[in-house]
């Protein structure tokens, strides 16, 4: 016997598992996954004696990781500075802190220039090595700021001392070279000027014999 529905029912049946087979296709493929961008990827770090961790964006490592080649290259640098300075303090002839200041010796036929009034002292930390006279701007420098031949030295002696702005006394001294350029340097301590003209004196080959021109004049 004809079943007028059968047709139509069957029709139902091949509709609904076309549809059924193209959800199973596309169930079946995979979905790709997107790519997390390396600033938001996460670490986790372990620390402390119970063993709790810390959550870390990959900048956030990175800039631990140049915090801590930084803090190495300042160790390192601190590291060549001291032993820079104790290689200076084991052989120098002398060495330490006096205030300097810089003049030319007026030329022939020129008039005097007095600048006793100005105060351009710097201080300086001077080391007498070898065969020269360096001139750091402190004492953990690892180049000099100026320096002259021992060589080029032709006269070194006593200057006045003079009052600073404090009322503190303070004796100074100069070094000539044969270009005409003189060093005053200057200081808190008459037993620290005394032993610099003393060596410099001796070191430079000068006259040894001592005038008032050599001794510091107060």
């Amino acid at each position: 016997m004809y079943a007028p529905n059968s047709q139509k029912n069957s029709r139902l049946l091949l509709g609904h598992r076309r549809k059924g087979e193209e959800e199973d296709i596309y169930s079946s493929r995979e979905i790709p996954k997107r790519r997390i961008p390396y600033t938001f990827m996460v670490q986790v770090l372990s620390c402390g004696n119970g063993g709790e961790k810390v959550e870390l964006t990959s900048a956030e490592v990175e800039s631990l990781r140049s915090e801590i080649a930084d803090a190495e290259e300042r160790e390192s640098h601190l590291k060549a500075q001291l032993e820079h300075l104790d290689e200076l303090l084991r052989s120098a002839r002398l060495s330490g802190y006096l205030y300097i200041r810089n003049r030319w010796m007026a030329l022939p036929g020129e008039p005097p220039i007095d600048d006793s009034d100005v105060d351009d002292w710097l201080p300086r930390f001077v080391v007498l090595h070898g065969s020269c006279i360096f001139f750091y701007l402190q004492s953990t420098d690892l180049s000099p700021l100026d320096s002259t031949l021992l060589s080029d030295v032709v006269e070194v002696g006593g200057l006045p001392s003079f009052l600073q702005e404090d009322q503190q006394t303070r004796y100074s001294f100069y070094i000539l070279t044969c270009h005409g350029l003189r060093f005053e340097c200057s200081s808190l301590s008459k037993i620290q000027v005394d032993a610099w003209i003393t060596a410099l004196r001796i070191d430079c080959n000068l006259d040894s014999e001592m005038t008032t021109k050599d001794t510091i004049k107060s």
